[in-house]
């Protein structure tokens, strides 16, 4: 959807940047390409057309304009959703960065594209070799050498994924730094992690700065570099990738604010067709379960950690599994075969907590698609070889193929469900998929991530839908809501928090100053590790034996977020600190020496004394999770650290049990579980219908008439799922009169209109 021109008409850049001679002849020579793909069931060759986009041109024409203007030297953050053809624009963007000129000079010697995910860096490779006039100039660096090698051989474009980089770039020799680089780096929230930038600083930094002290060269190294401008592409932006990448600006009370270079929204990608919303068809399952004691006594247990056991020990239960495996299966046949969803080709995802937990729904789908007689099958990923009851096995043991043919298998049939624990839920583009079904807990840029697996768009795909077992309609909303727009950055790290943190450690006295210098010296100058360990070994002792739980809990709490945040801060702050450097050079060794504060764990053994008596999963109404139009803000990272070791509260196992059953049992086995039903449910239902509404405004008896019509009709929707709580309505007067004055006293006051009170 364009936004409003001041100078004219919303749709004036057509003429005005487009179609002019020079426009048209820039998107022919750099933009407009044929480019071969192979077709993954016939293995034939297909030629397609690719021109840009607007928002393509227009950040690619923004970036090379302000990289003429101001040289080497400056960072750009583009924030593109999904779906915006991110591999095309870095593809273009590098070409035209190595053909950049100013005073005859070229702009930048060699532009280097990281990626972090092996089928993009692919992507990104053959989009960037599709321009036959350079294809020559690009190199792949796969393997250490390779980049000294390139940039010898005058190639101009490098390509590499970010896990090379560290070996890659000790490689670069001196007669090499001092260039001028471009590097554009693909998903930057996860590319630019403190150790692999500074690696890649010093690997590229000028060597005629006079720096002859290793402590200045360390820190130097770390700085963002004053010859390289940096280009970093991601869709879901974090705190850290903002303030290092993105445009600062002034805000209220004296605040600085980061923002990205340019911005392609979720929301315009899902308005222009080019992803779908994955959050139209959310559809949450609520699970209930009733556990058993099977011993006589009744020990007591730490309530908190018990609590989460039983959770653990309920959903992994075979049963528990074998259910909800039969709920994702018949849902995928009646809804998404039966309804020929993309043609009749839809795929599925399940989504798992881990590999046991995948494994687990493997054989639960295996045996059950062999019972419905389903001509279907499951594939299963996961990373590496896992124990599993008592013998070991792969991806490639189960699915018996190698694991680099899962992503072509999964379009081919009889498979149509891709189980998967940790894997494919990042970088993962594949049309066909139409459902999700997620037993995972979800939050944040993963939550975001996993589920946009469901958007990428197919000719015949109009919609999605996602079964969620674990995760609510809030959570998720609240994971999407920061990318829905431009995300911005409300204010800046605080490095003045490095101050509070150093002094809050000093004061524990686990180390002295003398213990920082000498071992620091050491290390600078090549010391093995028996001469380092001793001074840790000691510092260990003090922790052990003068700190109490909560003191240790604080101080190896304190010291990871002093490396944390002094890793992120050295790269962008324009001052040098030898202390704060020293410091963190010696908590990098220390910390993980340091063992995690005694917790004696008083709920081992629950699992052995109870059993599970019943298991139900219930279906809630499908939702549209509807997102905010305005930009978010998001909070810096976190500077604080420390904290205390919590205090265990003891309970009986049979108040456990009891507290466990109440929270997720049936409808009526408690008045507090109606309650929350009622509260969380039925009042906010009754509170939206609009005659109940208008009637606030007149008499409390008006008001109850409406109300008491609007009950009835939600309480009728709630036959299709809930023909118990119908019938008690129904059928009991008390509970009918409970439930009506309790929703009348919730609905009637908070949602009365202001003007129409008092």
């Amino acid at each position: 959807m364009n936004t409003p021109n001041p100078d004219g008409l919303k749709t004036d850049y057509l003429w005005k940047e487009i179609l002019t001679p020079q426009g048209i002849t820039n998107i022919i020579e750099n933009y407009a390409q044929i480019v071969e793909e192979i077709h993954p069931k016939t293995r034939k060759k297909i030629r397609k057309q690719v021109f840009p986009r607007y928002h393509q041109l227009d950040v690619v024409r923004r970036l090379l304009a302000d990289a003429l203007q101001n040289g080497a030297g400056k960072r750009y953050l583009i924030q593109h959703s999904a779906g915006s053809g991110k591999s095309n624009s870095i593809a273009w963007l590098a070409h035209q960065l190595i053909g950049l000129r100013k005073d005859d000079k070229n702009v930048f010697d060699s532009v280097i594209v990281i990626t972090d995910r092996r089928i993009l860096d692919d992507q990104i490779k053959n989009t960037i070799k599709g321009f036959m006039q350079v294809g020559s100039t690009v190199g792949h660096a796969e393997k250490s050498g390779d980049l000294r090698k390139f940039i010898e051989g005058g190639k101009k474009i490098i390509i590499s994924t970010v896990q090379k980089f560290p070996y890659i770039l000790d490689e670069i020799g001196d007669e090499h730094r001092g260039r001028n680089f471009a590097i554009v780096i693909d998903e930057a929230h996860s590319s630019q992690g403190g150790k692999t930038s500074g690696a890649l600083n010093a690997s590229l930094n000028d060597p005629e700065d006079e720096i002859n002290d290793v402590l200045e060269k360390r820190m130097a190294a770390r700085k963002m570099l004053t010859n390289a401008s940096y280009f970093a592409f991601t869709a879901t932006p974090k705190n850290k990738t903002l303030e290092m990448f993105g445009e600062a600006y002034p805000g209220e009370e004296g605040k600085i604010k980061h923002r990205p270079f340019h911005g392609y929204t979720m929301k315009q990608a899902i308005q222009e067709g080019f992803i779908l919303d994955v959050l139209k068809s959310y559809t949450p399952v609520n699970s209930y379960y009733k556990l058993v004691k099977k011993v006589e006594d009744d020990p007591e247990f730490d309530k908190n950690r018990a609590q989460k056991k039983l959770r653990r020990y309920v959903e992994s239960h075979d049963h528990a599994v074998r259910l909800k495996s039969e709920i994702m299966v018949d849902h995928f046949h009646e809804q998404v075969i039966a309804k020929n969803k993309i043609g009749g080709q839809a795929r599925a995802m399940v989504v798992c907590s881990g590999v046991e937990r995948a494994i687990q729904y493997y054989h639960a789908f295996k045996n059950y698609l062999q019972e419905r007689k389903s001509p279907h099958q499951a594939i299963i990923a996961f990373s590496g070889e896992h124990e599993y009851r008592g013998g070991k096995v792969s991806e490639a043991s189960l699915n018996g193929f190698p694991s680099n043919d899962i992503a072509d298998k999964i379009q081919e049939d009889p498979y149509r469900f891709l189980i998967c624990a940790d894997k494919f839920q990042t970088g993962y583009d594949e049309p066909l998929l139409h459902t999700m079904y997620v037993d995972k807990m979800l939050s944040g840029i993963k939550a975001v991530q996993t589920l946009s697996r469901l958007n990428r768009a197919h000719p015949q795909k109009h919609d999605v839908f996602v079964l969620d077992f674990t995760n609510d309609a809030d959570t998720i909303q609240e994971a999407f809501s920061d990318y829905y727009r431009t995300t911005i950055l409300s204010e800046e790290t605080d490095p003045n928090k490095l101050h509070d943190l150093k002094a809050a450690l000093d004061s524990r006295q686990v180390y002295s100053s003398d213990d920082v210098e000498r071992f620091v010296l050491l290390y600078l100058d090549g010391a093995q590790r028996e001469q380092l360990d001793p001074i840790l070994d000691a510092c260990v002792a003090v922790y052990r034996e003068q700190l109490d739980e909560d003191g240790q809990a604080d101080f190896k709490g304190k010291g990871k977020a002093f490396t944390r945040t002094y890793d992120f801060l050295a790269s962008i702050l324009p001052y040098n600190s030898t202390e704060w450097e020293k410091l963190s050079i010696f908590l990098t060794f220390l910390v993980p020496k340091l063992p995690a504060p005694k917790e004696e764990d008083l709920s081992k053994g629950i699992v052995e004394t109870i059993d599970m008596d019943s298991y139900r999963s219930e279906k809630q109404a499908t939702m549209k999770i509807l997102l905010a139009d305005d930009d978010a803000e998001i909070e810096p990272i976190p500077v604080g650290g420390g904290g205390r070791k919590p205090e265990p509260e003891l309970e009986h196992l049979s108040n456990i049990i009891k507290s466990f059953n109440e929270q997720f049992s049936t409808l009526f086995t408690d008045v507090d579980r109606v309650s929350k039903r009622i509260q969380e449910d039925i009042a906010p239902k009754v509170a939206a219908y609009q005659a109940y509404q208008n009637a606030k405004l007149n008499t409390p008896d008006t008001a109850r008439l409406e109300h008491d019509k609007a009950l009835t009709r939600v309480m009728l929707t709630l036959l299709k799922d809930d023909t118990e709580a119908y019938k008690q309505f129904v059928q009991n007067d008390s509970f009918k009169r409970y439930v009506s004055d309790m929703v009348f006293k919730m609905t009637y006051e908070s949602y009365i209109p202001k003007e129409a009170r008092g």
